[in-house]
């Protein structure tokens, strides 16, 4: 099926294919006509499935049919800075070949808001955002929301969740009742999908189910090893496999910065990456990733979602993910636009449990591999009867639960308590 048949201008057909979108995938076929018809819509697939194009080629259809006014229109949030690049990035692009030029801001925490200040001025069509960020716009009279038309929520999931509700609800208390809600993401918990049914309008429901066409060419693998020798394991699996590029996850900014300075002493090229660098480290480090220069970086989750490498060939999880959604995005950094790839997942004796609710979840079952001169020596750790290998949704954790005891007196659906992007 061709672009065209989707009901998108011969501009916006020749962009797509200029970009390198040969043909619409399932979620673009399902979600273009409902975006141009004005409905709300609630999308789910997987990643690298093309959510960003699936919103951005019609709703710059929708801009170009509306008055000129340099007013903001169209409003997308993301959760990370790097995504706000990203999605803005695809938006540019797409948007070079209209006729009616359409300017894009891309603002988000972490530099100087004065250079977005004077980019803000005389208005912008669409506005890329992290939600902190874009409040502190506002609260500088940089920037009104009361024209906003559509509103986008990409990781849909992670901005309706705890810890961005408190800004999420700052935000949607400056829009105009009447508007368009386009929520995409990859991964949607019960409770989340019954929050965003709460403020979107009859929306339609578009799930992406991977299919052996879809389903991304991802080989999972689960390596048992004791804990103290996985970043000697890592540095043989690298090595041993001749991996260009591997992203790795661990749990901690504290354990990225000591993994990759001990790969770095051992002679490959490691540097880390997580939320306590500045904006311009960030920046840097994931450009230099992208263009080679990094064979391995080793990062917290601020890297498991929206982050577009391509031909990545491998994922390691170093320290498991604490929910089985964290899982599905970490996993999803590689595999992408129809390449191949690998994801390893590290098994302790420790975290034996824990990984086997993450199979029961992601409906999978793998085989414990050993490797020869890494053999794990110690027994695993009998499950205590919790049931949910410390996994996250199960069972609350007291964060959790004090996060929940703050929202109740709040009278609102959360609290602040994830960092600000």
């Amino acid at each position: 099926m061709p672009f065209a048949s989707l009901g998108l201008s011969p501009a916006l057909v020749d962009a797509a294919a200029a970009s390198g979108f040969t043909a619409p995938t399932p979620v673009q076929v399902a979600a273009i006509p409902v975006v141009l018809k004005g409905q709300d819509l609630l999308a789910c697939a997987q990643t690298g499935s093309g959510k960003t194009a699936a919103f951005a080629l019609p709703l710059l259809q929708m801009l170009q049919t509306e008055a000129q006014q340099r007013n903001t229109q169209v409003l997308v949030l993301v959760p990370t800075r790097e995504l706000a690049s990203q999605v803005g990035e695809v938006i540019i692009l797409l948007a070079q070949r209209m006729a009616h030029p359409i300017k894009v801001a891309v603002v988000y925490g972490g530099v100087s808001i004065n250079p977005q200040m004077m980019r803000l001025r005389g208005g912008a069509d669409v506005v890329v955002a992290t939600p902190g960020r874009l409040l502190d716009l506002v609260q500088h009279n940089a920037l009104r929301l009361g024209q906003v038309q559509h509103l986008v929520l990409d990781e849909a999931d992670r901005l309706l969740d705890l810890g961005f509700a408190e800004e999420l609800q700052a935000v949607l208390d400056l829009l105009p009742e009447r508007r368009q809600n386009l929520f995409f993401s990859a991964t949607f918990a019960p409770p989340v999908q019954a929050l965003a049914h709460s403020l979107l309008r009859e929306p339609v429901r578009v799930d992406i189910a991977p299919t052996e066409q879809t389903q991304p060419d991802i080989a999972q693998r689960a390596i048992a090893v004791d804990a103290p020798r996985r970043t000697q394991l890592l540095k043989h699996l690298v090595e041993q496999h001749q991996w260009s590029r591997v992203l790795v996850f661990v749990a901690t900014q504290y354990a990225a910065e000591h993994i990759a300075e001990k790969l770095y002493k051992a002679g490959i090229y490691a540097s880390p990456f997580h939320g306590g660098l500045s904006q311009g480290a960030r920046t840097q480090v994931l450009q230099e990733f992208k263009d080679e220069r990094w064979q391995v970086v080793v990062t917290t989750d601020l890297a498991a979602r929206g982050i577009d490498i391509a031909q990545l060939p491998a994922v390691v999880n170093y320290d498991l993910p604490r929910s089985t959604d964290d899982y599905t995005h970490r996993i999803g950094r590689t595999g992408r636009a129809g390449e191949s790839g690998v994801a390893v997942s590290f098994v302790t004796a420790e975290s034996e449990a824990h990984f086997r609710l993450i199979e029961k979840r992601q409906n999978l079952s793998l085989p414990r591999e050993t490797v020869a001169g890494f053999e794990p020596t110690e027994p695993p750790v009998q499950d205590k009867g919790e049931g949910n290998g410390g996994i996250k949704g199960k069972r609350p954790s007291k964060k959790d639960k004090l996060r929940a005891a703050a929202a109740l007196a709040a009278g609102t659906t959360g609290t602040a308590g994830t960092p600000k992007d």
